[in-house]
């Protein structure tokens, strides 16, 4: 039977490689995504304050975010600031803070488009039973901002995972990366090597984000 390039991924490691390039792009995504989450509520409340000079500031960063394509930010931060400013920046380090620096700027966005969605009645009511400003977010707000945010934050955590593929461009040997030296050392021996790589991979990228998506759907169902 013809060898269809299988093999491949059993021969020495190139197996465990692509777990260790799994291991890079997940630690790249979630800690920016953490990062994203974190100043990405706080940016969201900023967008909030009715107020000129903040809404400026607030739709110019998410502008520029929003047409500034990915790659192009990690080379600035890694080719351009880094080098101009004589900042001792690894790559690892540089596409953690894009990424965040992207994220947060989503995030933020859709916190203000959550708030906004509670209607002006709901703090009226609370108002007229007697809550403070305090308890109304405490005890309407925040859980309705929460069960609203929750499925829009994942997808932007699934988009982040995703787009960290663009890392290798600056040089971090992520899972792609390493798929594509496996197919370029085993091009001679097993020219069809590439379709089993590549779904390899393609699973490795499945498996995480399905697993963030059914515990995103748990949360859902337990706070219905």
């Amino acid at each position: 039977m013809q060898d269809l390039g299988l093999s491949v991924l059993f021969k020495g490691s190139n197996f465990t490689r692509l777990l260790d390039g799994l291991y890079i792009t997940l630690e790249i995504s979630l800690l920016s995504a953490l990062f994203s989450i974190i100043f990405g509520l706080f940016f969201g409340l900023f967008m909030r304050i009715n107020n000129p000079f903040t809404k400026f500031i607030s739709r110019l960063y998410l502008d520029f975010v929003r047409i500034m394509p990915q790659l192009v930010l990690l080379f600035i931060m890694y080719f351009g600031l880094a080098h101009a400013f004589g900042a001792d920046l690894s790559a690892f380090t540089s596409a953690v803070i894009v990424f965040s620096f992207w994220g947060a700027a989503e995030m933020g966005d859709l916190v203000r488009g959550a708030l906004a969605s509670i209607a002006k009645h709901q703090y009226e009511s609370a108002f007229a039973l007697g809550l403070n400003k305090a308890q109304t977010y405490a005890y309407i707000v925040i859980p309705q901002t929460l069960r609203r945010l929750l499925p829009l934050t994942i997808n932007l955590i699934t988009r982040i995972i995703k787009t960290t593929s663009l890392v290798a461009l600056i040089g971090i040997v992520e899972m792609l990366k390493i798929g594509e030296q496996i197919i370029d050392a085993n091009r001679m021996s097993h020219p069809n090597a590439a379709l089993w790589v590549y779904g390899v991979i393609f699973m490795l990228y499945f498996v995480p984000c399905y697993i963030i998506s059914l515990g995103s759907r748990y949360l859902e169902n337990r706070w219905r």
